[in-house]
């Protein structure tokens, strides 16, 4: 299957048309939900629409805050958020809704805890998911979780046992192998991860995001992400996996200034060359997908 590209422009207006023809200009196929609000059902059809008029796909709607907060008010707060982010996705058409699963770090909203990875978090885990799930009930997006180096889920194996603790159909993968990549030898066999984390999650994959990451020569052990092909993942595996997803799922740019975009689009249309893996264009687009690999070929030679 040709790969949807996709990112988050910052596009200086709020009408969606104007918006989803920015996508098509800077040649993606995919994009992050603006934002949107559930006491505004009108723009959301507007939103809907232009977008799937120019052939962009809506990949998700994030939602980014931490449900295991140790505060209780706030915790609850953040599963309302989900609740509504998750309703935003499913009335809009977007794929999914994404989060964090959390952590139970008071002063850093994502940051590492003792009692991320123990069999407490992994109950609240399921709770909170299902919660969730369970008061939108969408009838198209799904709500998933990003996996993260210092909380569950922390690979393909723990990923896949919150889908058969949560038992929701409307419960599915979102995947980042960068975040996954938290030791040496996750780093230098990340090839390996990547072909485990496809063949035991694939039927859930919905979503996915492109960056990358470097191993540092100091002390202890520093891992720092990169733009997407300037580190150590295995990009050929990664894309050659997931042209083999069923459907479209796409793969997202992100933690970019918007200038760095355009770069790191040509990083993987090389990427893709290089690997024999067709990028879907946008029917509103200059090219189609087979000239995006002509294209990264042109740029290789």
């Amino acid at each position: 299957m040709p790969i949807r590209l996709g990112v988050r422009l910052a596009v200086d207006s709020e009408d969606p048309e104007e918006i989803a023809r920015a996508y098509v200009a800077a040649a993606y196929s995919a994009a992050v939900c603006p934002p949107l609000s559930l006491a505004d059902p009108a723009y959301i059809q507007a939103v809907h629409s232009a977008f799937a008029r120019h052939d962009v796909l809506l990949a998700e709607v994030g939602c980014w805050n931490n449900l295991l907060a140790p505060d209780a008010q706030e915790r609850e707060a953040n599963l309302q958020a989900n609740i509504e982010a998750l309703a935003i996705a499913d009335e809009v058409g977007a794929l999914c809704c994404v989060n964090i699963a959390g952590t139970y770090n008071a002063s850093c909203w994502d940051g590492p805890h003792p009692r991320n990875l123990g069999a407490d978090a992994f109950t609240a885990i399921v709770e909170n998911t299902r919660r969730i799930v369970d008061a939108v009930q969408p009838r198209r997006a799904r709500y998933t979780l990003e996996g993260m180096p210092w909380a569950l889920p922390d690979g393909p194996d723990s990923y896949l046992a919150l889908l058969k603790a949560v038992d929701r159909p409307a419960f599915a993968v979102h995947l980042d192998p960068v975040n996954w990549i938290n030791s040496p030898a996750r780093y230098y066999d990340n090839a390996a991860l990547l072909r485990d984390s496809f063949q035991k999650l694939g039927p859930w994959i919905v979503s996915c995001h492109a960056k990358d990451i470097v191993l540092r020569e100091t002390l202890t052990v520093h891992l720092d992400e990169r733009p997407p092909c300037q580190g150590a993942l295995d990009y050929t595996v990664y894309l050659r996996e997931l042209s083999r997803q069923p459907g479209d799922v796409p793969l997202i740019l992100e933690h970019l200034p918007q200038a760095e975009y355009p770069a790191a689009r040509g990083a993987i249309v090389s990427a893709a060359a290089r690997a024999g893996v067709p990028l879907y264009r946008a029917r509103h687009g200059q090219e189609s997908g087979e000239a995006d690999v002509a294209e990264g070929q042109g740029k290789e030679a």
